[in-house]
């Protein structure tokens, strides 16, 4: 895969995260939900795993909620990637790319909870579903049109 393919993905990732986020934080606004605390729950249950310490209470429970944000902007981008490498640095039809990419990014979220222990998406109702798939719905999106608006449009152009 070539530098700049490597580029656009992570710069389609970004993009596609940041609209998840968007599209989460309007969900909390319109419901008047709760922000989830799976990120901050598994950045803990990892941080543990490695024995870092974060610190006293008050400073680790600011270190969990930044890492546990990192890490979703890490796995948004790392989804992005793969999907680069998948695609050969090509275009690739939107709608096939924004399942591949949310897909994606859906399976590396839940399965990374899932492994920590911190859900088990078998026992999510109808709501939890449409909750954690619209956001990732406009993350494929997002970022599959990011992708293909990065990408020459004839082979070797740019």
């Amino acid at each position: 895969m070539s530098g700049g393919a490597l580029a656009d993905g992570l710069i389609a990732g970004a993009v596609g995260t940041t609209a998840l986020n968007v599209v989460t934080y309007l969900d909390i606004t319109l419901r008047a939900r709760p922000a989830s605390q799976t990120p901050e729950e598994s950045a803990g249950r990892l941080t543990d795993a490695a024995h870092v310490s974060l610190g006293p209470p008050k400073q680790a429970a600011n270190r969990r909620s930044g890492i546990g944000a990192l890490m979703g902007y890490g796995l948004g981008v790392a989804a992005a990637v793969g999907f680069a490498m998948l695609a050969r640095g090509r275009r690739q039809p939107t709608l096939r790319a924004a399942a591949l990419l949310g897909g994606g990014a859906m399976t590396l979220s839940d399965g990374s909870l899932t492994l920590l222990g911190v859900t088990d998406p078998r026992t999510w109702r109808r709501a939890d579903w449409l909750a954690d798939l619209v956001p990732h719905l406009a993350y494929g999106l997002t970022a599959a049109a990011t992708w293909n608006r990065l990408r020459p449009s004839t082979p070797g152009g740019r």
